[in-house]
């Protein structure tokens, strides 16, 4: 498997000349806040002084977690593919959301414990029907975490426009997430463990001792990929193909909360410049994501308590980053405006 080339998105010459453009329009210099930093971003990503977003996605994964044996979560796994039907039948809250930023949505079985049958609107690549429990052994074989790698890789060559939100569900994924998180940053693991599906402090206690034991169990796992296929899930994996290759074609990357955020730490360890193409949607209320977005030097546009995952933080932001590239193509400039510009004096 080859992992996607990411060219950095640095380009001084052009950096300056969409700077002066933002500068130009009839506000403030910087009284945009974070629209003009997001606005510049996605500029040098398009190289151009002009950009455009055409035709937002988001794309959820779905998969379940061998790890649940350990009574980790809340809620039963049957739920995994129960909320992928809700997804189906467009009911849940990234439907909702989605709806309202006119997004697209997909949904991919990237490994559910569950056969679902043919149905149109489930794109299936499945891998496995959940991963084993990584207290005991690796979560996946390295061709299985290879064989998601790819699916992720190819399911980006499908879709037709230039940004991208990610999206998961799974049972247990925040337990998967919260491993690979302490390995990637060294934090201690109570900085990495939070509620999950349950404000339950004897749960989170449980979850940290499953992953401490976990982690003495593969204590040689170190490089980004053998953390992943020993912690990861199948849609942790497939995620982190499809953001790879979403920055391989210039695309923006909507991330979302604590699993995708997780997702992002392995792509980053085996990429760094995939973070010039990332769009820090929120923070998280699920615990380790702050220090999550600290370790990646990372600028969420939201923190209005947001703990649901399926990429509802994506959808959320969404309109905040057309709102961005929006003010770059219409907004009047001074001159065209007639509208005095700040004097050097006052610059």
């Amino acid at each position: 498997m080859q992992i996607p080339h990411i060219v950095p998105t640095q380009d001084s010459a052009l950096n300056t000349a969409l700077t002066a453009v933002i500068n130009n329009k009839t506000k403030p210099l910087g009284s945009l806040g974070s629209l003009e930093v997001i606005a510049l971003q996605i500029g040098l990503i398009q190289q151009t002084t002009r950009p455009a977003l055409m035709q937002p996605a988001i794309v959820i994964f779905a998969a379940d977690h061998g790890v649940v044996a350990e009574g980790i979560s809340a809620y039963p796994q049957s739920v995994t593919w129960q909320m992928v039907e809700n997804f189906l039948s467009e009911g849940a809250a990234i439907n909702v959301f989605a709806r309202q930023s006119q997004c697209s949505l997909h949904i991919v079985d990237a490994g559910v414990n569950h056969d679902f049958g043919t149905r149109p609107k489930l794109i299936a690549k499945k891998v496995g029907f959940g991963t084993k429990n990584f207290i005991h052994e690796a979560a996946m074989t390295t061709e299985q975490c290879a064989t998601a790698l790819t699916h992720g890789i190819a399911l980006i060559g499908g879709l037709p426009g230039n940004i991208i939100g990610f999206g998961e569900m799974g049972i247990g994924n925040t337990t998967a997430a919260a491993a690979i998180m302490q390995k990637i940053t060294g934090l201690p693991l109570v900085e990495c463990v939070g509620a999950g599906t349950a404000f339950d402090a004897t749960r989170i206690l449980l979850k940290q001792s499953v992953i401490q034991r976990a982690i003495n169990h593969h204590d040689r796992v170190a490089t980004p990929l053998e953390i992943l296929a020993t912690f990861g899930g199948f849609e942790i994996a497939m995620m982190v193909g499809a953001m790879l290759a979403a920055a391989e074609r210039r695309m923006v990357l909507l991330i979302d909360g604590f699993i995708v955020t997780s997702a992002l730490l392995i792509a980053a360890r085996l990429r760094p410049e995939i973070l010039d193409y990332c769009v820090f949607a929120h923070c998280s209320d699920e615990h380790g994501h702050r220090q999550m977005l600290t370790y990646l030097k990372a600028q969420p546009l939201l923190q209005i308590g947001l703990r649901l995952g399926e990429g509802t933080g994506a959808a959320l932001a969404l309109p905040l980053v057309q709102a961005a590239v929006a003010f770059m193509a219409e907004m009047a400039t001074f001159e065209s405006a007639s509208v005095d510009a700040i004097s050097p004096l006052d610059a």
